[in-house]
């Protein structure tokens, strides 16, 4: 099946599109810039979503549900997002076979119909704060599409929450920044430099927006996650107000926080290779594929009973799937579950029963490299260990690949050269006549501002003049 697939350093953007359409992730759908998600791609999309979940419920988040249709009064309330947005929206002028009275847009997102339920819903400092996520869908007309990247529907989830400080709400928006951080790293095994955005690439109408940034296999970067402190600007639009302490009327502060379907092309174009997925222990819908190996009607008997045994020994502890089909070969069988990124197979012949073993293939090292013989006493064990090491070994990769392709650069032509190949660290003025200089000579963008910073001062890497922080510039998706 692998041999299909284009490779990588062949067109990356048809490799891409391959491996999702062959491991069944998602095909087009007859709408222009939608997409179907297939079974094995929805199940990824729940681990993903079930382990954000656990995250946001543990910093105190409740899920709550709201409209899909917006009045156009809310998006033209606040200036600077109907500003941004304005270009994107689907909007519903007839209903019922009659014209509405006011068009409704289909949400692009829900700052303005929550701003509205938030104003009713809080009068006190005591009602303070709220905090509550969304999971659900949006749409935005895009024009040019790319399956999980970009589509003009698509699933994801959006938190928003009201405070009664401004620093209430910054130390909110960091610390979910820090969520999916977390969730990148330890879940997705995709290294990520948080930051804040720049001001010409911040979400409209926040004061600041944070984001996560990952280098994809083909050095290119893909915003990952973002977080936005709205500052009062919502809560004027739509008087969102709060009775203090002292009894006087103040304005909440509020803030705005998403990641989307566009995290499962990540996790392909970061892991994925020329023969297909290559999925994260974590979050794979299948963590193990159990492969019995037999010619002879005899063999299949005594294989199926030691299988039996495998499946017992692992019970509920991992993801497993017993691939028993007669009708294909067993390297049809391996090279279909590599395609479709299984971490761990565990091959099971006959001459393995007689030896009181099994055969490990790990994914992220294909070959003999990967291949080991494991006892069936203490199986169980075995597997948790792979399956970690696996992990592990993953986010390794990706960080070093990510490393060894981001470089500091000090003047303009050896900048010039790093964002074509990769992430550049340069110091950078802030002003946005030397951002759109960049954009415009070599399709990079600033990514963002990492909190990690050197210190010090330095010159703009464009322009030359005194510049206080380093950001991180590349092409991207």
């Amino acid at each position: 099946m692998a041999e299909k697939i284009t490779p990588r350093n062949q067109d990356y953007s048809r490799w891409y599109t391959e491996v999702i359409q062959q491991a069944q992730l998602a095909d087009y759908a007859p709408v222009r810039g939608c997409m179907v998600v297939r079974p094995y791609g929805f199940a990824l999309w729940e681990n993903v979503k079930d382990a954000l979940d656990r995250r946001f419920k543990a910093t105190g988040h409740e899920n709550a549900y709201f409209p899909l249709f917006i009045p156009m009064s809310f998006i033209q309330k606040e200036a600077q997002h109907v500003e941004g947005f304005s270009p994107q929206l689907a909007v519903v002028t007839h209903g019922g076979g009659k014209e509405l009275d006011e068009p409704l847009v289909v949400r692009p997102t829900s700052e303005t119909v929550i701003g509205h339920m938030y104003s009713q819903w809080i009068q006190s400092y005591r009602d303070l704060p709220v905090l509550i996520n969304q999971w659900g869908n949006v749409v935005r007309w895009e024009l040019r599409t790319r399956l999980f990247l970009r589509t003009m529907e698509f699933l994801w989830q959006e938190g928003h929450t009201a405070h009664a400080t401004a620093e209430e709400a910054e130390e909110e928006t960091r610390r979910m920044l820090g969520v999916y951080a977390d969730f990148a790293v330890n879940e997705a095994a995709i290294p990520v430099i948080p930051g804040r955005k720049s001001e010409s690439e911040k979400f409209a109408g926040a004061d600041h927006s944070y984001s996560i940034e990952a280098m994809m296999g083909d050095m290119r970067a893909l915003q990952a996650g973002t977080s936005h402190n709205l500052g009062q600007n919502f809560a004027k639009s739509f008087e969102i107000k709060y009775l203090d302490r002292n009894n006087e009327l103040q304005y909440c502060w509020t803030t705005s926080w998403g990641l989307s379907w566009r995290i499962v092309g990540a996790i392909i174009m970061v892991h994925g290779d020329d023969q297909g997925l290559v999925l994260p222990p974590r979050l794979a819908p299948v963590q193990v594929v159990a492969v019995p190996i037999w010619k002879t009607d005899e063999e299949k008997q005594t294989v199926l009973a030691a299988t039996e045994t495998v499946k017992a020994a692992l019970g509920d502890g991992v993801r497993l799937k017993v691939d028993d089909r007669d009708e294909y070969s067993p390297g049809w069988k391996f090279n279909e579950w590599e395609l479709r990124g299984v971490p761990l197979r565990i091959e099971i012949g006959p001459r393995d029963v007689a030896q009181g073993q099994v055969m490990f293939a790990r994914r992220n090292r294909p070959g003999r490299a990967g291949k080991s013989s494991v006892p069936l006493a203490g199986l169980a064990g075995a597997v948790i260990d792979a399956l970690r090491l696996i992990q592990n070994e993953m986010l390794q990769s990706a960080t070093e690949f990510r490393d060894a392709n981001t470089r500091e650069t000090n003047d303009y032509e050896s900048f010039k050269e790093a964002v074509a190949q990769g992430f550049a660290r340069a110091w950078w003025c802030g002003r946005i006549e030397c951002e759109d200089k960049v954009k415009e000579e070599t399709k990079a963008t600033t990514r963002c501002i990492p909190f990690d910073q050197p210190g010090g001062s330095g010159r703009c890497v464009v322009c030359g003049e005194s510049a206080s922080e380093v950001a991180i510039f590349a092409r991207a998706y």
